[in-house]
């Protein structure tokens, strides 16, 4: 019979930021850190979701050799454990029957695998496409003695069920819930974690260990924040967001018999000799502009780099967007690596000219200007004939777009820089963009952010600099695309405090354009804006992907058809 004797145990949260596909990579940076915790005399160290292959892989698992490879580098792994105990995350399976898998690992050997019972399939999560569920009665029965405490593991949408394998193994006697998880940010999502997470801890009696994924991949940013929690619901310890940490932090667990029907697999009986306290204290929560931010940068800088690119190149308009993407940049991958290109025309104010000059100044990125006002004459000239008898219209407004995008493109095709696109969300929601102009290039920083949220980020940009690095004049003049004479947004829009409401209950929140009516906006008003949502997704799929911020993105989050003759 185990001894209700409680147990303290020494644990490491290893938030680290895997590659998917890279799996030698991951695997080296997993064992760098396995080897930091035991050093530390960690009982316990617990690594994310499919750490091994990066996540999410997505049809990477339909290749054999994939699989094959992962599985290779997991027994590697296990093979250079020592007394710390490792619970990490790969794929598991054969013959085309795969399983979100984790290993615990200890003194060389795989002790035993815990497949994943619950696999979500809504948002941007299609595991059921992949994977197969795990055994529910094996696993809600499988527990781990580790330093004679009893342990259960089980990965990431598992814990959000509060009927789930969690409950399951503190009723087979587990005191310590371990979570190895890869869960995307979005606005509100620490908050919701962390209520969650300290709901499970009180309902089910068990202290929780979460650790989570720290990295950007495509759209998606996983934002760390791994925390341990009593089983009171108290936050002991917590990871800082987009950061890869090591948590080093030490629980206390109440003594715990298992059950009759629990598995117990033992692996150590008494904690390390070499316990120490260590991390007690939690960072402070980031604001939520600070961590809509930290997504922006970490999204970019890994999406750059993690595809080759060292710089990138960013057309410098002197509008608020531009300077935004730029700020983000700069924070991203050093002002050294970031080029700013002004492309003026004969549309082009002096004042924009001189607003991108002093942006540039103040971040201390190179500026070169290029004008765009030969080639537009060329195009003009060249399509004079055919356009003959026509008045000037939209054609001849695209026309420069698409000139300074085939500019960003010549450069980013000579220097090797990724091209950073400057949409923001409103533009891009109602096709106020320019198909293989303005909506060309590699990445789309701001692609998630309506634009009076843009205009919140510059503010915060600068407050928290305490100077202005985004010249005030960029945040207060009207937002202006600059191919006419006189243009601003607003001629062709509505007023963005008017029209982001709308987009957001109609893109983000999926209420039809009959229920926004319904809520007291004016009905031509929200008619309008749903056509142009509607009749614009054929641009939205043909432009590059950017960092998902909010509940529902354009993209792999929000897929709606194109030929779509529903007006509801």
């Amino acid at each position: 019979m185990a001894s209700l004797t409680p147990r303290t145990l020494s644990i490491c949260l290893a938030q680290i930021n895997p590659t998917v596909g890279d799996i030698h990579g991951n695997a080296a940076r997993a064992l760098e850190a396995y080897r930091r915790a035991d050093d530390a005399g960690c009982d316990l160290v617990a690594f994310p979701e499919l750490t091994l292959t990066g996540y999410p892989p997505e049809d990477l698992v339909l290749k054999s050799g994939f699989v094959a490879d992962n599985q290779t580098w997991l027994e590697d792994f296990a093979a250079k454990t020592g007394d710390c105990v490792a619970v990490i995350g790969f794929v598991d399976g054969e013959d085309g029957t795969l399983y979100n898998a984790a290993a615990i690992c200890h003194r060389g050997r795989i002790v035993n695998r815990y497949h994943k019972n619950l696999l979500p399939n809504y948002s941007v999560f299609d595991e059921e496409r992949y994977f197969t569920p795990g055994d529910d009665a094996r696993d809600a029965a499988t527990i781990y003695r580790i330093g004679g405490a009893l342990v259960g593991v089980t990965i990431c949408e598992d814990i959000w069920s509060p009927v789930g394998p969690v409950s399951a193994q503190a009723r087979a006697g587990a005191s310590l819930a371990v979570s190895i998880n890869a869960s995307p940010f979005h606005r509100g999502r620490l908050d919701e974690r962390t209520a969650m997470i300290a709901e499970r801890a009180k309902s089910t009696g068990c202290a929780v260990a979460y650790v989570n994924q720290m990295s950007g991949q495509d759209e998606l940013v996983f934002d760390g924040g791994s925390m341990l929690v009593d089983h009171k619901g108290h936050v002991l310890a917590r990871a800082p967001q987009f950061e890869e940490h090591l948590l080093f932090a030490s629980v206390e667990l109440p003594g715990a018999q298992a059950s009759a029907a629990a598995t117990v697999i033992d692996i150590t009986n008494s904690p390390r000799s070499t316990h120490r306290a260590l991390e007690t204290t939690a960072p402070a929560v980031l604001g939520d502009l600070a961590q809509i931010y930290g997504a922006l940068v970490v999204g970019t800088r890994d999406y750059v780099r993690k595809n080759g690119f060292s710089d990138v190149v960013i057309g410098l308009s002197g509008g608020i967007d531009s300077a935004l993407v730029a700020a983000v940049a700069v924070d991203a991958l050093g002002a050294q690596h970031v080029h700013g290109v002004s492309m003026p025309s004969r549309y082009s104010s002096d004042g924009s000219r001189l607003d991108a000059a002093e942006l540039a100044a103040n971040l201390g990125v190179e500026l070169r200007t290029i004008s765009i006002e030969p080639a537009f004459s060329a195009y003009l000239e060249m399509t004079s004939e055919s356009f003959s008898g026509r008045p000037a219209d939209l054609t001849e407004e695209n026309l420069q777009s698409r000139v300074r995008g085939t500019t960003l493109m010549a450069l980013s095709n000579k220097f090797n820089w990724m091209v950073l696109t400057t949409g923001n969300k409103s533009e891009l929601a109602v096709g106020y963009f320019t198909l293989y102009g303005d909506s060309v290039g590699g990445y789309a920083v701001i692609k998630d952010l309506l634009k009076t949220t843009v205009y919140d980020l510059c503010a915060f940009v600068n407050e928290r600099a305490g100077r202005e690095i985004i010249p005030s004049a960029i945040i207060t003049k009207p937002p202006s695309a600059e191919l006419r004479p006189d243009q601003r947004d607003d001629q062709s829009l509505p007023p963005y405090e008017v029209l982001d409401p709308i987009l957001e209950l109609y893109v983000e929140r999926d209420r039809t354009a009959a229920e926004i009516i319904a809520m007291g906006h004016d009905e031509a008003l929200v008619r309008r804006i749903a056509r142009l949502v509607d009749v614009n997704e054929y641009k939205r799929r043909q432009g590059p992907p950017g960092v998902r911020v909010t509940r529902k993105a354009f993209g792999k989050d929000r897929r709606l058809p194109i030929t779509n003759g529903y007006r509801g």
